[in-house]
């Protein structure tokens, strides 16, 4: 299968490199420089052996694909995936692996409603160690669930991942998991970006911690409100578990604000704050946190 690639980040180089050992894929990413040193040196993983992939030079080598995948910023996705429409064929399944809510609808804001899209979290975790070079942190799950596609080709793009060393399974209702990742990113992203921290330091220090925890718990609130049944019973435990995993890791709303990309912010918290006004649900919190980025944001432009 021709299967294309949206960011060739960190997650996009890891799922691009293993995606390869099955499938032809092609690489599209907005910096210019990084696809050049892909296309010489191709793609790897810790230190395994190069894979070599295809980088396209313009959106419409992606057009003809039979899967594609989303590793931009989810503030990126309508740029992303603008010029595809009315090209795309309409049966190709978009898959996104983004952070936050929102997602499925700037995907179809930008292909139209009836795009088979298929959501899912994954616990991969990678860090950049140079353009088209990523370092697999940990071993993860990717859950797959659909937002328009047939079952079917949930099933299929499962498939695809774990004939390429990938696990991954597919879930009747996503929505659970996706706010779970949702809370724990909501609990550590932004505190890490503005403490300027690993992830680990957060439960080392009593005041961050007691703020994470805050966090977690007022956003699984609001999924209670909306009745959205978490696939855990302790919020503070489940993002306690994963600061652990990612422990030594600072958050990517940290390199957002370092390198002045435009933060996830309304994808993180401000959704839990979206959601929490939807349901009668109040997020102090969470607000404190979405004003607090869009305030260093707007200070240090």
């Amino acid at each position: 299968m021709r299967v294309g690639i949206i960011g060739a980040g960190a997650m996009g180089t890891l799922f691009g490199y293993h995606l390869a050992q099955t499938c032809d894929v092609t690489v599209l990413d907005s910096n210019v420089e990084l696809l050049a040193t892909i296309a010489r040196d191709g793609l790897r993983v810790n230190d395994e052996p190069t894979r070599m992939v295809t980088v396209a030079k313009r959106t419409s080598d992606l057009f003809s694909v039979g899967a594609l995948f989303l590793f931009v910023k989810a503030v990126d996705t309508l740029r992303a995936l603008r010029p595809f429409a009315s090209e795309l064929d309409p049966s190709t399944p978009v898959i996104s692996l983004q952070n936050g809510l929102g997602n499925d609808d700037a995907i179809k804001t930008a292909l139209g409603g009836s795009v088979p899209v298929i959501l899912g979290i994954t616990t991969e975790s990678a860090l950049s160690a140079g353009p088209g070079h990523s370092l697999r942190t940990s071993d993860g799950n990717t859950l797959l669930g659909s937002a328009g596609a047939a079952a079917a080709t949930s099933k299929m793009i499962a498939e695809l991942l774990t004939q390429s060393a990938l696990k991954a399974a597919v879930v009747y209702d996503i929505r659970p998991h996706l706010w779970g990742k949702l809370i724990a990113n909501a609990s550590v992203n932004a505190l890490s970006a503005l403490l300027d921290c690993s992830a680990g330091d957060i439960l080392r220090d009593a005041n961050a911690a007691h703020l994470a925890e805050s966090l977690a718990e007022e956003a699984a609130a609001v999924a209670a409100a909306s009745d959205i049944k978490l696939p855990f019973a302790n919020p503070w435990h489940y993002v306690s578990e994963v600061i652990r995993i990612g422990a030594d890791a600072k958050s990517s709303m940290a390199f957002d604000l370092l390198s002045k990309h435009p933060s996830e912010i309304d994808y993180i918290n401000g959704a839990i704050c979206a959601s929490g006004r939807r349901c009668g649900m109040p997020t102090p919190y969470n607000d404190a946190m979405v004003r607090l980025i869009k305030a260093h944001e707007s200070l240090s432009s």
